[in-house]
């Protein structure tokens, strides 16, 4: 009796912390939308709030990693925070120009990137189901664009910088599967974490963006963006990863597109059009069809 206590608790902290990390993170378009300040500024100020909460609890693990680590794996994480930058910085840039809804639901796609840069990185086997899963999604993303097949149009290079943000995580995910071995999720997290903030603050002051100057509303935003979708959303799905199988919280993060959508309607009156519920549904399943297939799971590793 006491064991089967036991198990029921786990599977209810399980539970808890995937809704949790889900509504947290699917929190994050409606947040950025309500900031009424530049993509660089809101992707640096996300990065800054996180790593200035990071770095103090992981100071004493941090300076043991620091003195044992290899020029490789410097490299790497350098890589690592580059992808990360330039993974928000995209997307946030992108909910200037389409829908919260297919850009939540293209920035999602990461495992199915994951998955085709696995293969053509390392050659890693692809089963039919995974291939078919990329093949289903792709169909969905020209479900979306249709009749914004234009470079000139803002809606499809919005959608563009969606796609290429989910690029950037599957770099950044990649590139975190080579390191978790040898390096501390928490380590890991606050040097990534860091360096990401490094870069887009020096971003921003070459672009001259401003840091001061905005609504009070704008900074609450902003300090609800570091706060919410980043540390309690991805710590949660952290933690939840470390209790279920990867593929499980893989799919429940799929919830994600259909949070943010909602929360969009809701917060902000943006229903989703025609094409972007059919098209998101569509790449929803292939991406559902990759996870379980198994060509996404490290997608979670290294969040």
């Amino acid at each position: 009796m006491p064991q089967y206590t036991a198990v029921v608790r786990i599977s209810r902290l399980s539970l808890i912390l995937l809704v949790i990390g889900v509504a947290a993170i699917s929190s994050a378009a409606v947040i950025i939308r309500e900031a009424d300040a530049p993509p660089l500024v809101i992707a640096a100020s996300r990065m800054l709030i996180a790593s200035a909460v990071v770095l103090p609890f992981a100071a004493r693990r941090l300076k043991n990693t620091l003195r044992q680590l290899n020029s490789r794996d410097a490299w790497l994480i350098i890589v690592a925070g580059a992808a990360l930058a330039l993974h928000f910085w995209l997307w946030i840039t992108s909910l200037s120009h389409t829908s919260i809804a297919s850009s939540v639901v293209l920035v999602t796609s990461h495992p199915a990137m994951v998955a085709v840069l696995s293969f053509i990185l390392w050659r890693e086997r692809l089963d039919r189901a995974a291939i078919l899963g990329i093949l289903v999604a792709f169909a969905g993303l020209i479900v979306i664009n249709l009749g914004s097949f234009s470079f000139g149009s803002s809606v499809f290079e919005g959608n563009l910088m969606a796609l290429a943000a989910a690029g950037a995580m599957a770099a950044y995910l990649l590139t975190g599967r080579h390191l978790r071995e040898r390096i501390d999720a928490l380590s890991y997290l606050a040097m990534v974490y860091t360096l990401a903030a490094i870069l887009l603050l020096a971003a921003a002051v070459i672009a001259n963006e401003n840091f001061l100057g905005y609504s009070a509303k704008t900074y609450w935003m902003l300090a609800l963006l570091g706060l919410v979708p980043q540390l309690i959303g991805h710590t949660s799905l952290n933690l939840a990863v470390r209790r279920l199988p990867a593929t499980v919280v893989s799919v429940a993060i799929l919830g994600e597109p259909v949070g943010a959508t909602l929360l969009g309607w809701a917060a902000l009156g943006e229903a989703p059009g025609t094409k972007e519920v059919v098209g998101g549904l569509i790449i929803l399943c292939g991406i559902l069809m990759v996870v379980c297939a198994g060509g996404g799971r490290e997608s979670l590793e290294q969040m």
